[in-house]
């Protein structure tokens, strides 16, 4: 390719944009109002500029804008310097990419044994573990770790209110294998606070620092604590929501091991941070960029020196966008945030098995997520770019609104006690819940939608079987953080429906009325269609060109209920007879596919199903009125 002389600097660089010609926002505005048009928006109306209805706000109330420039830039140092938005380390995860953990639970310690081993073997690094009631039994963690090299491969261990138990059992394990003190490594991953917010009772740091500050004298790589943010995650709440919670929970565990005895710098090291990864890839990246930010500010206060200011940060795949129905899907999900948690910077990654929602994981599931990490590192070579979302608009501009809104939710919980007093006096779950409330609504109308569950569900698919993994007992207060999959309200649906299937041969049923030709009914006869599979209704179609051949169409149906689709057109011709035709042929209940009317309501028609309509109390009224199994 040949370059004209004249279109290079004089440093000898190639300006890229020298060959076109320059472009206005104005100009990109004009544009963008021209296909808005075209779309059948009325611009004209628009508050503000026409990309303003594009803009959409995540639950922190930031908005999200269609375009950013140089405007949004923002300065957010190197890599491996304060404030480490950037990364705690200069030269990234190039060496070596992040470290590849996994998690394991099962509560009979020769299969997690067994399991561990074909892990290690295939690309994993390090081991998170799940004791007594999330998992291994605490006497059997020696056995499950019999064929763990302790010196290569680190375990972090999660065992709630039984972490003294487990934390005796591992370095037990490392003194049995005759390993000095110090190599042992990993996590004991003591957090009260993590049970705090399950058990609702008030968490005991002060016990909890006794223990471990004289743990770390002689074993310098060994960290104590995990400062987890994944519990205000999992129950619902938002990505500052989460930010502030970590950070609280860091500075408590800073204050009460520093109080233990262990000098600050040394406390630092040894607390490692847990963070949710989405599918919202770009809200990941840019949190996890921020809490960096927002650690450095709390050790830069404390007096700690530049080195000793970075983050730790264990990043684990989403467990509340998991669902149970179309599991599949979520590998496409854990794909995403794993990508999201190598791009944000995350030192160790969990990826959740693909049927994690419904128990144990099997071979296959567990071997798909750990197939995850290695098509990243080794095929897609995401860690070989560091920080590859540095420089970008968005990101950088995203980066600022989570750390400055996580900031302030920190505050808050500062200025309520802290954490400990924050969760025991109820004020972390009201704030949760009302986030909570708000992506229920969302969730339930599909505005959040839900590939294989509130969109494109698939009646026919088979059920997977898994065995029940452990579960932790999370007590009934309403200062409890209570984990939610967002999921799970039309999937009780689905459950529903397929109790009723084995019980009677059949699923609830709705008669599609559809009305004129099939160009003209298609497209909302396929939207019902798909709306009323989410609750686990099965749609019969039929019909014709008229009222008449609908009520036929019905009656040799068997169906109860009837909803009415074609075109406003066709509406404003037909719909009246046609629902007068259908209650005479049977129908209990008729709805209509389009916006609801007044007039159409006058005619007889009980509900409407639309674009951002409630489909889950649309969908649970059915269900309750066909009677299906419960």
């Amino acid at each position: 390719m040949s370059v004209p002389e004249n279109t290079a600097t004089a440093t000898g660089a190639l300006p890229l944009a020298a060959e076109f010609p320059s472009v206005t926002k104005e100009q990109w505005r004009e544009l963008v109002a021209g296909v808005l048009r075209k779309s059948g928006v009325d611009v004209e109306s628009a508050p503000e500029t026409p990309e303003s209805l594009l803009t959409t706000t995540t639950y922190d109330g930031i908005a999200i804008q269609p375009l950013y420039d140089s405007g949004d830039d923002i300065e957010s140092g190197f890599p491996g310097l304060a404030p480490f938005i950037r990364g705690a380390q200069p030269q990234g995860a190039v060496v070596e990419g992040w470290d590849v953990r996994q998690r394991h639970a099962h509560p009979d310690a020769a299969t997690a044994r067994n399991e561990i081993l074909e892990d290690l073997h295939n690309g994993v690094t390090s081991i998170w573990l799940g004791v007594g009631a999330a998992g291994v039994p605490v006497d059997r963690i020696d056995e499950a770790l019999a064929d763990v090299h302790l010196d290569l491969a680190p375990v972090v261990l999660d065992a709630g209110a039984d972490y003294e138990a487990a934390a005796a059992a591992l370095l037990a394990a490392y003194a049995d294998r005759n390993l000095p003190d110090s190599v042992v490594s990993g996590n004991l991953g003591i957090d009260p606070l993590g049970v705090a917010a399950r058990t609702g009772e008030r968490a005991d740091l002060a016990a909890a620092a006794r223990f471990a500050a004289p743990l770390a004298a002689t074993r310098p790589q060994l960290r104590l604590v995990v400062a987890d943010g994944t519990p205000v995650h999992e129950a619902g709440g938002s990505e500052a929501q989460e930010l502030g919670a970590a950070i609280a929970a860091g500075v408590a565990y800073l204050r009460a091991l520093t109080d233990a005895g262990l000098d600050l710098a040394d406390t630092a090291s040894r607390i490692e941070f847990r963070f949710a990864a989405s599918a919202d890839q770009f809200l990941t990246i840019a949190k996890l960029r921020a809490a960096r930010a927002m650690w450095h500010r709390v050790t830069e206060v404390c007096g700690l020196t530049e080195p000793h200011r970075g983050m730790r940060q264990h990043v684990v795949t989403s467990a509340a966008m998991m669902t149970r129905r179309d599991p599949y899907v979520n590998m496409l999900r854990t794909t995403l945030a794993c990508f999201a948690a190598g791009v944000g910077g995350a030192d160790a990654v969990t990826v959740r098995p693909f049927d994690h929602a419904l128990g144990l994981p099997d071979a296959l599931a567990r071997r798909i997520a750990r197939n995850t990490h290695s098509l990243l590192l080794e095929e897609s070579h995401i860690a070989r770019v560091i920080d590859p979302a540095g420089g970008s608009y968005y990101v950088e501009r995203l980066t600022a609104d989570l750390y400055q809104r996580g900031w302030s939710f920190f505050q808050e919980l500062e200025a309520a006690g802290g954490i400990v007093d924050a969760l025991a006096s109820g004020l972390v779950a009201d704030r949760v819940n009302a986030v909570w409330e708000e992506r229920r609504v969302n969730l339930a109308h599909r505005r959040d939608p839900l590939t294989g569950v509130s969109e494109f569900p698939n009646l026919d698919e088979p059920v997977l079987e898994r065995a029940p993994a452990p579960v932790v007992p999370v007590a009934d207060a309403p200062n409890v953080l209570r984990p939610r999959r967002y999921a799970a309200g039309f999937e009780e649906l689905r459950d529903r429906s397929d109790a009723t299937l084995a019980a009677t041969g059949q699923r609830p049923r709705i008669f599609l009325a559809t009305l004129g030709p099939v160009a003209v009914h298609t497209a909302r006869a396929t939207f019902a269609a798909n709306l009323f599979q989410a609750g686990g209704i099965e749609p019969v179609s039929g019909g014709g060109a008229g009222p008449e051949e609908a009520a036929a169409a019905f009656r040799e149906s068997g169906a109860r209920v009837a909803c009415v689709c074609s075109s406003d057109r066709v509406y404003a011709e037909q719909a009246a007879a046609t629902v007068a035709a259908l209650r005479e042929a049977g129908a209990e209940r008729v709805l209509l596919a389009g916006r609801p009317s007044e007039d159409f309501s006058a005619a007889g028609v009980d509900d409407f199903v639309f674009t951002g309509c409630d489909a889950l109390t649309l969908l649970t009224d059915l269900t309750d009125f066909l009677g299906a199994a419960r």
